[in-house]
């Protein structure tokens, strides 16, 4: 932008609440912007920083500020996505219906600006560029129907404004700029490295093939080395769905199936092996019968997938995620995966957020407490899960909103499933994530551009390249190793890849991300290396 100062007063508020359905236009007293009952107030708390604070006594729906500033022709931006991202993140030209949720970056003649806004704010944050100048909107509904929160001060965003440092690349700016955002950051103290069973059995495992998975991953694994791997059970030990029921992938999670006897003991049996023992959970849903009041209040029937949704404002439903967490810790795992909590309250993916007229959440979606916005929701449940488990378990949050969850998980899934079966979507979700979201590796959280598949399906070429990239990208590495994909050059592969990953190391800079979505061109443990990832040659 040629002279803009988010710190300063917008050009205009525009406000949604009650029932008009359009915006109206606010009026400016001083620091604050009123229309109706609804008073939004802008002040500056720091240098480059600002607060936005609203109070409402109607329901309140959105928040929207325009400064009209435009940005300079030539101007490429990147912004980053509500949740995990889904191979559509890239430096592009102002796009006017572009939505970038939380940050987003300004680079012109070698000089990149940040906007963003802090973690952890009580709103659903995007920005939208175009010719003339800046938007941002502030979704503060209660699922998808505005937030009756009363007298009550809501603290809806701090702004933060990152001016541009002569000759500092645009990957540094970008990683300065999320630091800025989350100053508290949680990441584990040494290099995350397992095998996860997904990619491999896809829910069809058991004590024994977990078992069987762990020793072939610890035979290849480095053994002069402190950092202890982990083995994560992922989604299948749970009591299953009824024969002749539709799948449920939800609890309830006091027990394991038949194919698991005994949660605790194969806990002990995995550390006994060398590894540490994880495991993989979705605390929102439950094919247990479960009051009426539980569920979640939705245009839809509840019952999805064979299961229940749980309400993450009913007290009774955090004391039972509590429990499930507690007993889970009890059992001996030392890091919990929790998933689907994105899907679950709002009923939707990040990319139908995106997508959806209504936003992050349908229409008439409701909780049982209105008075807290969605955003005061996800992070209030992320901060159960966390107080559970207590500050010696690991947390890894996977469909859960970063931006609300960093500071409450360890690790963070940044992207969307990658595939044992399907090149083109590891490229997409796997290496488009890892290029554009390894600027949140030791600023927000530990990064996880999600597994390796070692799989049959898959030409090993193509494996290998994944497999050293992120080997080398000092983010997180999981590997989901199938035995008919293991023959001799491939071990060797995974023991020079785990070699490399046992390696503190700073996070992968692409170098060539201004050129494309998927870039090939890298900067890994101080040395440039190439990839190319066509399927075809």
């Amino acid at each position: 932008m040629s002279s803009s100062n988010i710190i300063d007063q917008p050009a205009a508020v525009f406000i949604l609440a009650g029932d008009n359905p359009r915006p109206q236009s606010a009026c400016r007293n001083g620091l604050a912007w009123e229309q109706g009952s609804v008073r939004v107030t802008l002040f500056p708390t720091a240098e480059h920083r600002a607060a936005i604070t609203i109070t409402t006594t109607v329901p309140l729906i959105r928040v929207v500020l325009r400064w009209n500033n435009p940005f300079a022709p030539g101007t490429r931006l990147l912004g980053d996505a509500w949740e995990r991202s889904y191979g559509d993140l890239e430096w592009r030209g102002a796009t006017p219906h572009r939505l970038m949720p939380w940050y987003f970056l300004s680079h012109h003649e070698g000089r990149t600006t940040g906007y963003g806004v802090m973690t952890g704010g009580a709103a659903f944050a995007c920005w939208q560029a175009d010719s003339t100048g800046l938007t941002l909107t502030l979704d503060l509904r209660s699922g998808g129907v505005g937030v009756m929160s009363g007298e009550r001060l809501l603290p809806a965003a701090v702004l933060v404004q990152r001016p541009p440092h002569p000759g500092e690349s645009p990957f540094k700016a970008t990683r300065a700029l999320c630091a800025s955002l989350h100053p508290a950051h949680l990441t584990p103290r040494l290099p995350v490295i397992g095998h996860n069973d997904w990619y491999w059995l896809y829910g069809k495992n058991s004590e024994a093939l977990i078992l069987e998975a762990t020793r072939r991953f610890m035979a290849l694994y480095p053994k002069n080395t402190d950092v202890r791997p982990w083995s994560v059970i992922d989604d299948g030990w749970q009591m299953p769905s009824a024969p002749s029921g539709p799948h449920c992938n939800g609890g309830p999670w006091d027990k394991g199936n038949a194919l698991f006897p005994d949660m605790a003991g194969l806990a002990a049996k995995i550390k006994a092996l060398g590894a540490r023992p994880g495991i993989w959970m979705r605390p929102l849903q439950t094919k247990a019968s479960i009051p009426d009041a539980w569920k979640i209040r939705c245009p839809k029937p509840n019952s999805r997938e064979g299961g229940y949704v749980m309400d993450p404002t009913v007290p009774e439903v955090l004391d039972l995620v509590r429990t499930d967490i507690a007993r889970i810790c009890d059992w001996g795992y030392e890091l919990i995966k929790h998933d689907f909590s994105s899907y679950d309250v709002t009923g939707r993916w990040g990319f139908e957020m995106t997508g959806s007229p209504d936003g992050f959440a349908p229409n008439g979606w409701a909780y049982a407490d209105s008075t807290r916005t969605t955003a005061e929701i996800l992070t209030a449940f992320y901060r159960v899960i966390r107080e559970a488990a207590g500050p010696d378990v690991l947390l890894i949050g996977c469909n859960t909103v970063g931006h609300l969850a960093a500071g409450l998980v360890d690790i963070q899934r940044i992207g969307d499933d990658t595939s044992a079966s399907d090149w083109d979507r590891t490229r997409r979700m796997g290496v488009n994530t890892l290029a554009f979201r390894s600027v949140q590796q030791n600023t927000f959280f530990a990064a996880d551009a999600d597994c390796v598949p070692i799989s049959p399906h898959i030409p090993a070429r193509l494996t290998n390249r994944w497999l050293d990239l992120v080997a080398r990208s000092g983010t997180p590495l999981f590997l989901s190793m199938d035995p008919a994909a293991c023959d001799a050059e491939t071990n060797q592969a995974i023991r020079n890849a785990l070699a490399a990953a046992v390696k503190p190391s700073p996070p992968a800079e692409p170098l060539d991300w201004f050129d494309t979505a998927v870039p090939g061109h890298w900067k890994l443990q101080g040395e440039e290396v190439r990839y190319d990832w066509n399927e075809w040659l």
